[in-house]
């Protein structure tokens, strides 16, 4: 069991969670990712991590399902079932020149862990930060503090401070303007396929971080399995960073949707069951 020593709400269905894990903590490098539990019952969730010190880890959840409404819905003092970890790859971190770090909703965490890497690393690093709304914004001062320049885009309209609509259309200028040696891109899948097509026809090397369907994290289940220049590769133990030319998209989105239905169904009845639970976070919070 690892304690909850912190959980707060960052924006409407995403949530913060620092857990004590002392022996992962010490481990853990940029991109990598853990599997948590939140009780004998969920689901074993990967999760990048967003940032860690001597003793703790600290997680962004976003609520989607059953299992993510679980940890969402813990509080100071709590528990999860289980937490393992360090798990995949690492990211690739060196001297590169600059480098441009893209993250959007709950990839604005790691985003933050990788580019503060890259910046200790001697790199000018560009931090994009894309979010479906102003509300899904977040930790932009500790993004500022590892940034030689933070972008803030929204896919809402431009907003009136003149801040881009999508994380594409700064990029596109960026590497029109300057040279642009690397782009790291994480958060969700559309945003990462929108960011890798748009830096092939320049050929910067992209590195976006997959998280697809996962169940052990070790390669033994190949639940995890994307295609790669037309290889078979596994999430969890080749990844969870790959080369973004080269990631066969449309089959990547089609697995991930392939359970969407039911676990659509296990949210609503979940939520049927609990809605004590949404009504006491709800009275919490005012």
């Amino acid at each position: 069991m690892h304690e909850v020593l912190e959980r707060s709400t960052l924006a409407p269905g995403l949530s913060l969670l620092k857990v004590r894990a002392p022996e992962v903590a010490s481990k853990i490098l940029p991109g990598q990712f853990v599997i948590v539990m939140a009780d004998e019952k969920s689901e074993r969730l990967p999760l990048s991590v967003a940032d860690w010190d001597d003793e703790s880890l600290t997680l962004i959840v976003q609520d989607v399902g059953v299992s993510t409404r679980k940890l969402s819905h813990l509080s100071e003092g709590d528990s999860v079932q289980s937490l393992v970890g360090p798990l995949g790859r690492p990211s690739q971190i060196s001297n590169f020149g600059t480098v441009a770090v893209v993250c959007g909703c709950f990839g604005i965490g790691p985003g933050y862990a990788l580019a503060r890497a890259l910046k200790q690393a001697g790199n000018r690093v560009i931090t994009i930060v894309e979010a479906r709304n102003e509300n899904w914004l977040f930790w932009l001062d500790r993004l500022e503090k590892v940034s030689d320049c933070l972008i803030v885009t929204s896919n809402q309209a431009r907003s009136i401070d003149g801040r881009e609509k999508c994380a594409t259309n700064p990029l596109k200028s960026l590497q029109n303007s300057q040279k642009i040696d690397r782009v790291y891109a994480i958060g969700c899948t559309f945003m990462m396929m929108e960011i890798a097509n748009a830096t092939k026809a320049a050929g910067i090397p992209t590195r976006v971080s997959l998280m697809p369907l996962m169940v052990d994290g070790t390669g033994m289940c190949g639940s995890c399995r994307c295609i790669v220049e037309g290889r078979t590769m596994l999430g969890c133990v080749d990844g969870p960073e790959f080369d973004g030319h080269k990631v066969d998209w449309p089959r990547l989105v089609d697995r991930l949707r392939c359970y969407l239905n039911e676990e659509t169904a296990s949210l609503d009845a979940w939520d049927r069951e609990n809605w004590h639970r949404a009504a006491e976070r709800k009275a919490a919070l005012l």
